[in-house]
């Protein structure tokens, strides 16, 4: 007997089907949550837990066989590095599926597609972002000063003879423009 082997074509050629699957996929590793309709939603869950399982044990056969399916490398490292060993305790189960509601257009069922483990970012977590990203660009700024005043003579030399050059070039350009 063949029940519950079959899938949901969701009326799109393989090609096309395959192609959103993977993408979908692809994206719900690089964000963990993804907004899409239900019936997506089911259909790239059993992709994704299938991957995740794979990749629990890091080998180069499974990383090859999960390469198969995710082509960017960097989601590729990320399922293997942080979100697989996040679920090593887990026995299936990685993602859950939250309804939104109904979409405007179509009424289609909305639904989020999320791992289990997805936390949001609260708002003392977004301040403290900000906050730390305009430290290190002082200190670059800082960097870059100290540069330009241990330059040597030669630098010097240099920079009036590249604005010659541009004078010239700019002289060529306009006598085209006279004539």
């Amino acid at each position: 007997m063949n029940h519950k082997n079959g899938f949901n074509p969701l009326s799109r050629t393989t090609a096309h089907r395959r192609a959103m699957s993977r993408n979908m996929v692809t994206s719900l590793f690089r964000y963990e949550r993804i907004t899409t309709t239900k019936s997506k939603a089911l259909e790239v869950r059993k992709s994704a837990e299938k991957l995740i399982t794979r990749a629990k044990e890091d080998t180069v056969h499974n990383r090859r066989e999960v390469a198969k399916f995710i082509q960017d490398e960097k989601i590729l490292n990320k399922l293997f590095t942080d979100i697989a060993p996040r679920m090593k305790d887990r026995n299936g189960g990685y993602t859950r599926v939250l309804k939104l509601g109904y979409r405007q257009g179509d009424a289609a069922d909305v639904v989020i597609l999320e791992l289990v483990d997805f936390k949001l970012e609260t708002e003392a977590e977004k301040a403290e972002k900000p906050a730390k990203k305009a430290a290190p660009k002082a200190s670059a700024t800082t960097k870059a000063k100290k540069t330009t005043s241990s330059k040597s003579k030669e630098d010097a030399a240099e920079k009036p003879a590249k604005k010659a050059t541009s004078k010239k070039t700019a002289e060529k350009k306009e006598e085209p423009k006279a004539e």
